[in-house]
């Protein structure tokens, strides 16, 4: 995939209103609300998860915000900007870009609402939210017959239809199903997310730290064919077929790295932040290999890899891009702040206190716990802080971005 480069100055002197800013673009709006929103969400959940009465409530609400409120809807944000670079045709702005924000806030409001009308609403806005951000990413795909990335609208669909089963099987109390349609949202992310990264990493190390690697393009096609089989495999219950995909799965993403020169981008932290999301991403896919093995009694208990993955791979990654995509966007020297470099470390010392939880003694537990919530937070509210200015505002020269 050829990436387009669109940070190109622009003449124009035209004042932009700050509606005009914010919802120029997707990941403007779409950033800021969900990093904060990753905050915000774990603070409910670590620290006042008396306030989770509704019909989504409990570990089920937290999975879900986790993975469908937070790390899908960056997905969507990221797909909605790079899908203007690779066309160059905007697929969402204005008025309908804020009221797709719009239905994003609804159905994170509504699902902390102890009402069965309010989760109807918070569904249906949910639904709504990855069906038109689909369908924008779709419409400018294929009119710009840009084929390679046809793949990605069949993610974004996957998402949006897996969210629907998901919230489907909480409704009519199916719990020992939830789990299941859990795990297909989390490898349909993973298709997105090694997509992705094995797309733009080796790009941007190129870039950023001149370094000559090779682009894995024979590999990703087996790595995306891969995760294809996998979450057939897994939708059809073949446990111990799916334990074989992941294994070979991880394996792969874990070579892809090691050929990516990893040595070389030790001193480029926009660069190694996302290096050790992918090794994290890949070690979860193992990880999640075991759990899938049909035996009785599991070595890792299953919140060790939905963390591993999710917590490791996709969270970490996601912070490393969002910075980096809206440095870019934003007209702004590609170089992370001290503010920013700090909040990788606090974010990956929080998945090492998360992870630690499965080894410790019981006693502590919780505080390790309470760790792990406090670093999180703390590295998604630091990204608010500093790019709240930059994502409201018209890039360097003037441009919405």
């Amino acid at each position: 995939m050829a990436l387009i480069q669109i940070d190109v100055p622009s003449t124009s002197k035209t004042k932009l209103s700050r509606f005009e800013v914010i919802f120029a673009l997707g990941f403007r709006p779409l950033y800021l609300a969900a990093s904060i929103w990753a905050a915000l969400a774990v603070i409910l959940w670590i620290y006042t998860p008396q306030l989770l009465q509704g019909p989504l409530f409990g570990v089920w609400w937290h999975a879900h915000e986790m993975l469908w409120g937070f790390i899908a809807t960056v997905a969507i944000a990221f797909l909605l900007t790079a899908s203007a670079t690779w066309t160059g045709l905007n697929p969402l702005k204005s008025y309908p870009l804020a009221g797709l924000c719009l239905a994003w806030l609804i159905a994170r409001i509504g699902y902390l609402i102890p009402s069965m009308i309010a989760f109807f609403i918070a569904s249906i806005a949910d639904i709504i939210f990855f069906l038109g951000g689909t369908v924008a990413l779709a419409r400018v795909l294929v009119k710009a017959k840009s084929k390679q990335n046809y793949p990605l609208i069949y993610a974004g669909a996957g998402l949006g239809l897996s969210n629907a089963a998901y919230l489907y099987m909480v409704y009519t109390s199916q719990f020992d199903s939830v789990r299941t349609g859990f795990h297909i949202g989390l490898i349909i992310m993973t298709f997105i997310a090694l997509l992705v990264g094995r797309r733009v990493i080796p790009f941007f190390a190129q870039r950023g730290a001149n370094l000559d690697i090779p682009r894995s393009e024979k590999s990703g096609q087996y790595q995306l064919r891969l995760t294809i089989l996998t979450f057939i495999s897994l939708v059809l219950g073949f446990k111990t077929i799916t334990s074989i995909l992941l294994l070979v799965l991880g394996l792969l993403t874990l070579y892809q790295l090691y050929t990516w020169k990893p040595l070389g981008v030790r001193k480029v932290p926009l660069l190694w932040v996302l290096y050790i999301s992918y090794f994290l991403l890949g070690l979860g896919l193992v990880t999640a290999s075991v759990f899938f093995l049909p035996v009785d009694d599991l070595i890792f208990p299953p919140a060790l890899f939905v963390h591993l993955v999710g917590m490791g791979g996709f969270s970490v990654m996601i912070l490393g891009m969002m910075t980096r995509t809206a440095l870019g966007h934003t007209g702004r020297p590609l170089k992370a702040s001290r503010l920013m470099v700090t909040a990788y470390v606090l974010l990956i010392l929080a998945v090492v206190c998360r992870l630690a939880l499965f080894f410790v003694p019981a006693g502590a537990v919780i505080p390790l716990l309470h760790m792990a919530a406090f670093l999180w937070v703390v590295a998604f509210l630091s990204y608010a802080y500093q790019y709240g200015p930059y994502l409201t505002a018209p890039r360097l020269d003037g441009r919405p971005g």
